[in-house]
Formats: C-alpha cells, structure tokens, sequence
C-alpha cells in the first residue's frame, strides 16, 4: 500500500511529462506526413509551359504597329551630262507632270553642233539623189549599147565602157547611202546630247528639293532635284510572329499620324513578307492606302492598327 507522499511524487511527475509527450505527438506527426510530400511528383515548369497551348493572334487584337508613310516612285534627277544651269523652270512645292521641263542646260554649243550636221546630212541627201539619176542614165546606156552590139553597130570595147560605167554608178550610190546613214547617226546623236539638257520631271507628282541654282556649272551625276510621287500613299510597319496565320493580303487596316491620332484612314494589304526575320521575329508588312489623306504625306510616321479602335465613352 502506497503512502501519502509516494503518490504525490507520481502525479508530480506525471504533469510535468504531459507536455513533453504532447510536443513529442505533434512532431511524430510531422514527420509522418513529410514523406508523402516528398512522394507527390514534380513538374517542371517548361513541361507546365509545353502542355498550354499557343496563343493565336487574331487582326481584332488591340495591337498598335508603326512604320514611315512612303511612296514607290520617289528619286533624285540627276544631271547627264556636263553643263551650266541656263535656267530653272520648276521649284520646290511644284505640282509637275511626266516629262515637264524642270531645268534647261546651256545648249548654245550642241545647237551649232546640230546645225553643222544637219547640213551635211543634207549634203548626203543630195549626193545619194545625184547617183541615183547617173547610175538611172548609165543603166539605159548600157541597154543602149547592149542593143547596138547585138545589131553590130559599135564595138565589144563600147559595151563594156557602157557596163564600167553602169557598175562604177551603182558603188557611188552604195557610198553615199553609207554616207548618209553615217550623218543621220550623227544626227540622232547630237539629238539625245541635247536630250539631256533638258531636266524633265520623271512621272507626275511634286519637287521635293532643289539642289541647283541657274548659272551653277554641273557634271554628270550631280544631284538637281528631289521628285516625289504623291499617290498612292504606302506605309510598311512589322508585325509579331503569332500574326503569321491572321493578316493576309487584302485585308483592311487603320492609319492614323501622331498629329491627328483620331483621323483614321483605311489601307489595304498589299505586300506581306514570306519569311520571318530571325533577328527580331516579326515580319515585314505593306499596305496601300485609300483615297488621298489630306493630313498623311511621305515620311511621316503612322500608326497602324488591325482593327479599328473602340469609340470613346463619352
């Protein structure tokens, strides 16, 4: 039988060991649980990546794309020859159309050049026209002669003067005409010599720049003016990969310039890269637009737009 005190020093130590048992529980359970997180299987995150498909994009997407407004004719008129500028007919601003005169050369040279030769070419002309008629003469003399021989009127020695002549006629036109081609090839030359100082305005549109003024000597190649083409209105902008499949040719797109950002102006693909560029993966988009824009004009940037923006809450 237990005394009094024993049983005190039990139940002492009984509480000061609950505690410890209870923290010994909780982390038996702990542990207990820790291996079948370890046993759940891991993914990884380019496995994640690889099971989402792709996005496709699609031309109502809110994607913005800018690119310069150009035009397909658009050069610099170069002079052709060497020359001094005798006079300017167009400046800067000016509407012009194909082949009107922009800037004339001195030609005062070239002018007494073709004179000179246009008179020999006449001088040939007249020439081919003279041989002509004697070599005409000399064929009836020989019918002539040919004729008295046959009835023993002249001699052998006769009819082949006759025929002398006739052939010697006939060499004398062959000259002349080579003569005459000669001048009229000189002729042609001097003609596209004095082609050249004529500046003409290569298509219709408008002098952008000019770099000559009236009495400057120039020499072939130099730069005298700037022409631009006004229509139709192109822009080229890029576009991301994932529009690939999406944008095609024909389809309709928005232009708006950062001057008037809510004037949109409609513009049609018209040319769309077949490859991707590596180095940047878009790829290479042109577009016409429609009508004539007032507020767009070649060189400015654009922002386009593959389908039209939403209109402002008010």
């Amino acid at each position: 039988m237990m005394t009094r005190g024993r049983i005190k020093n039990i139940l002492d130590h009984f509480r000061l060991g609950a505690p410890v048992l209870f923290l010994f529980a909780i982390l038996q359970g702990c542990n207990s649980a820790t291996p079948a997180t370890q046993a759940a299987p891991s993914v990884s995150p380019k496995a994640a990546a690889a099971s989402v498909p792709p996005a496709v994009a699609t031309p109502d997407d809110p994607y913005v794309a800018s690119g310069p407004i150009v035009v397909e004719n658009q050069v610099d008129v170069l002079a052709q020859r060497e020359g001094m500028v005798a006079e300017i007919s167009a400046d800067v601003g000016r509407v012009v159309r194909k082949g009107e005169l922009l800037a004339r050369l001195d030609d005062r040279q070239l002018t007494a050049q073709r004179d000179a030769v246009e008179a020999k070419l006449h001088s040939c002309e007249a020439n081919l026209e003279d041989w002509q008629s004697e070599t005409s003469v000399a064929e009836a003399d020989l019918k002539r002669a040919q004729q008295m021989r046959d009835a023993g009127i002249n001699t052998q020695e006769e009819l082949e003067h006759a025929r002398y002549k006739y052939v010697g006629s006939k060499y004398e036109i062959e000259k002349a005409t080579h003569d005459l081609h000669n001048a009229q090839a000189n002729l042609r030359d001097i003609d596209f010599e004095l082609q050249k100082t004529r500046i003409e305005a290569p298509f219709d549109g408008v002098v952008a720049r000019r770099y000559v003024r009236a009495g400057q000597k120039v020499s072939s190649g130099d730069r005298l003016f700037w022409v631009s083409a006004v229509t139709p209105l192109l822009v080229k902008f890029t576009l991301p990969e994932r529009f690939m499949g999406s944008v095609k040719k024909g389809d309709q797109v928005f232009v708006s310039s950062a001057a008037a950002p809510d004037h949109q102006h409609a513009a049609k693909v018209v040319q769309m890269s077949p490859v991707v560029d590596p180095a940047s993966d878009s790829i290479d988009v042109m577009a016409e637009l429609e009508g004539k824009p007032d507020d767009l004009r070649p060189g400015m940037t654009a922002s386009v737009r593959l389908a039209p923006p939403s209109p402002k809450q008010p």
